[in-house]
């Protein structure tokens, strides 16, 4: 469990890494931040999005799951807002830095799989 969750965290802070190299708007002040806004990121993620996403399942029907980018986006700028040194500059980046977290996090978790053995 506890392994699981270091591939996890090392995927999320690796992705974050790359979207403030990525996009202008999302910023650090330093690797600390960089580290507690991973962890922030996926707690968001684990406990905040799911209940967002339940609360917006009328609307993401309507727009064929268009709005969940719009969930995605709140739960980034919430993690930014949460975080001292972690910052978003508009509701428009949060959008897409959720969408480049998600996509650069998958890439690393599908090179970091092998290491991870079995599930």
């Amino acid at each position: 469990m506890l392994k699981r969750f270091l591939f996890h965290w090392v995927a999320i802070l690796v992705a974050l890494w790359a979207t403030s190299k990525l996009l202008g708007g999302v910023a650090f002040l330093d690797w600390k931040a960089l580290a507690i806004a991973s962890v922030v990121l996926a707690v968001v993620n684990a406990l905040v999005r799911p209940i967002l996403f339940i609360l917006t399942l009328p609307i993401t029907i309507l727009t064929l799951g268009l709005f969940y980018l719009v969930v995605n986006g709140a739960a980034f700028g919430l993690a930014a807002w949460l975080t001292p040194g972690f910052t978003v500059a508009t509701k428009g980046t949060a959008v897409l830095g959720a969408l480049v977290v998600g996509v650069v996090s998958w890439i690393v978790g599908l090179l970091l799989s092998p290491l991870k053995g079995g599930k």
